[in-house]
């Protein structure tokens, strides 16, 4: 995993989720967990990442 991955990671999400797997169930699903909160986008994005 790259530093700027990482970055996205914390910073924007789903930015990150959909850099790495494109416009899908993945990037909506972090997409919705940011909306609801911001620490769930950053555990889904780290996982999904990996």
């Amino acid at each position: 995993m790259s530093l700027l991955t990482i970055i996205l990671n914390i910073i924007l999400p789903p930015l990150a989720v959909f850099l790495k797997h494109g416009l899908g169930t993945t990037f909506l699903i972090s997409l919705l967990l940011t909306l609801i909160g911001w620490l769930p986008g950053v555990i889904h994005a780290f996982i999904v990442n990996k």
